[in-house]
Parts: structure tokens; C-alpha cells; sequence
């Protein structure tokens, strides 16, 4: 699928549009691209590969403000990060209605991980207003977010700067309807946010691809290692030594990537290293009843899996820290802060057990 961007005003006949646009719609500030709510195959299709690889990163809509329907100088200003997914899931909702969209810069993210970072803040969507001429496009004074942006946005210096009032509307877009019908009154349920099995376990596979990628490098050190003998490396040696290294990895990131985010509510312990490490250890503790590592010439490699897979769990289910609405940044650097001498110090064991197998292997004790 193609970079999906905005096409500028000035530059909307010099351009093909993008495939989700229906045409122009003319402002006295211009024209302004107008925008399906119906989503396409091609919709879809880069919703799934956004899902399950680093597509995700430039999935995304070139800022600047868009038209739903015929909106007017009276209708409503809806605001989004450019991140494609979540303009996605808010034209959708706006099915039927008439309305403007105006998507800030967030670098490609979504909307609660950009306000974390600050891309979603309170600088852009001034400059976003301003360049928009939202002043003379619209006759109210007022534009709508989405509630999960309000830790970057400060509605008082936003009103300051532009005249425009910030309302924080509800968490999910699928609450817009519901919301402008009641006078853009919220309900608790609307102001909740609940982050189900279901939308845990759809942001694993972002957790697990990278994960995945860098695992070809860990299965060669592992090969490497087993398969290194004073004549040579032997393939048998290394496959017959390795693999059970290469299962118990492979379970440290199911552990890590899925398991725990899956599970994250119920596992103990508020931290996401703390948490890792223990599904790893649960994980390592059943799966290495099946290898051979409990005879007594392997009791090196036992414990050697036991400081090892546990800290990696733990590193990988520390990652599903940015997407998830259980912590905040203080919460991250807190755990960054202990996590990574953690890591740095089982690595350091693993490796000096890993020799010392290997010396006594090759009869040198």
C-alpha cells in the first residue's frame, strides 16, 4: 500500500488524491479535502499490516484539516492525530453527520501514546488552528478532542492563543454519536477507560514482530555457542546443545509479547518487569521439565535458563508499556531506571555460566 498523506489545498489538482477522499469541498479559507466514512479493502488491509509489523510507523495522514459530509460554519471541529488508524476510527463514526476534521502532527501516533510523549500537545494543535484558518472557516469558537489527549493539551492556553474553547469528548470515537446527540454531555461510561482482553490482545502481535526480528540473531550466537568444539563447530553439536536455548527463547517472547498483556490484570505486581519476569519463569519452569537440563552435567545451563528467560520476558513485556493506559511516563522511567542494570546483570551471569559449561565441556576442569 502507498504512503497515505493529505494533499495541501494549493496542491490538490497538481496531486492524485488519496483513495478515502470524495472530491473537495471550498471554504473561505480555501479547499478542503472531503473525506469518506466508509472504509475501504485498502482500509482494512493496512489496518491489519499496522497491526503485525513496522508499517505502522508511516501509516499516516498528512495533518492539516479535512470535511465530513456538507459541514458548515456552524458544524462541529472534530481533532485527531495523524496517525491513520485513529483517523480512521473517527471518520467511521462520523457516518451521517457533517463535520470538520482537523489532524495534528503526532509523528504517526496515536493519539494516548502521543499525548504521553508530548506530539499530541497543546504547541501543535495552536499551530494546526492557525494554519488551518479554522477562525474564518468556522463561526463558533470551540473545537471537540478525544479525552485521551488531555494529559498533552492545555485547553486554557489553547483558548489564549487561538479563542477557541477545548471540550474533551469521550474516550472512543464510537461514543461521538451518543455525545453531540446529548448536548456534548459524557456519561461515566463514556469517560471510561476499560482496555479489555480483546484490545490487549489485538496490540500483541506489535509487541511480538519486533521481537521476532532480532530472534534469527539470537539463535546464531546460541548455535554458535553449543555448536563450538576445540576442532571446529560441529552442526550436530550445536543443534542437539541449542535447541532447547532456541524454545526457551522463543517461549521468552510468547511469554513476554502475548502472555503478559494478555494476562496483564491478573498477574501480580503493578510493574510490567516484575510481571514479565514472572510469566517467563513460569513458562521456563514448565518447558524445561521436557530437556534434558535437570541431569547433572547440565546444571550449569538449568540455572543459566532460569537467569536468563525470565529477564528476557521481562525486557520484552516491558515494552507494552507505551501502549497501554496501566502507566504513565513517571511509571516507565521508574522501571527503566531498576529494569536495565536487571537485564544487564543477568546477561553478564548468563554468559560467565554459559564459559564456565563450556570449559568443563571441553575437559579443560
Amino acid at each position: 500500500m502507498q504512503r497515505l498523506t493529505f494533499i495541501p489545498s494549493a496542491n490538490i489538482k497538481k496531486k492524485p488524491l488519496p483513495v478515502w477522499t470524495m472530491g473537495t469541498i471550498s471554504t473561505p479559507a480555501g479547499a478542503v479535502l472531503k473525506v469518506r466514512t466508509d472504509l475501504s479493502r485498502a482500509d482494512i488491509w493496512g489496518m491489519v499490516k499496522s497491526r503485525v509489523s513496522a508499517f505502522r510507523m508511516n501509516y499516516i495522514v498528512m495533518p492539516g484539516l479535512y470535511a465530513v459530509g456538507e459541514p458548515t460554519k456552524e458544524c462541529d471541529v472534530f481533532v485527531t492525530a495523524n496517525y491513520k488508524m485513529s483517523f480512521d476510527a473517527l471518520r467511521r463514526e462520523l457516518t451521517g453527520m457533517n463535520a470538520w476534521v482537523l489532524v495534528i502532527d503526532t509523528k504517526g501516533i496515536n493519539v494516548w501514546c502521543a499525548a504521553g510523549k508530548g506530539t499530541f500537545g497543546t504547541d501543535e494543535l495552536v499551530k494546526r488552528i492557525t494554519e488551518a484558518h479554522l477562525n474564518s472557516i468556522v463561526s463558533h469558537r470551540r473545537i471537540i478532542l478525544p479525552q485521551l489527549g488531555a494529559v498533552g493539551v492545555s485547553a486554557g492556553t489553547v483558548q489564549k492563543k487561538t479563542g477557541f474553547r477545548v471540550s474533551f469528548g469521550p474516550v472512543r470515537a464510537k461514543d461521538i454519536p451518543a455525545y453531540v446527540s446529548s448536548s456534548y454531555k459524557k456519561t461515566t461510561e463514556m469517560s471510561l477507560t476499560k482496555f479489555s482482553v480483546l484490545d490487549r490482545l489485538v496490540l500483541t502481535p506489535m509487541e511480538i514482530n519486533p521481537a521476532m526480528k532480532k530472534f534469527p540473531w539470537f539463535a546464531a550466537v546460541v548455535l554458535i555457542i553449543f555448536g563450538l568444539q576445540p576442532s571446529g563447530i560441529l552442526f550436530q553439536q550445536a543443534w542437539y546443545g541449542g535447541l532447547p536455548f532456541l524454545v526457551l527463547g522463543l517461549l521468552a517472547v510468547f511469554s513476554g509479547a502475548f502472555l503478559t498483556p494478555v494476562l496483564l490484570p491478573f498477574v501480580p505486581f503493578r510493574s510490567f518487569a516484575i510481571k514479565g519476569w514472572l510469566m517467563g519463569l513460569v513458562t521456563n519452569f514448565l518447558s524445561a521439565q521436557f530437556y534434558s537440563f535437570v541431569n547433572t552435567q547440565d546444571k550449569l545451563l538449568l540455572v543459566t535458563s532460569y537467569i536468563l528467560f525470565p529477564a528476557l520476558s521481562s525486557y520484552i513485556a516491558l515494552q507494552f508499556t507505551g501502549a497501554t493506559t496501566f502507566t504513565g511516563m513517571s511509571g516507565v522511567k521508574r522501571e527503566l531506571k531498576i529494569g536495565i542494570p536487571f537485564y544487564f546483570g543477568a546477561l553478564g551471569i548468563s554468559l560467565v555460566l554459559i564459559v564456565l559449561f563450556k570449559i568443563r565441556e571441553w575437559g579443560l576442569v
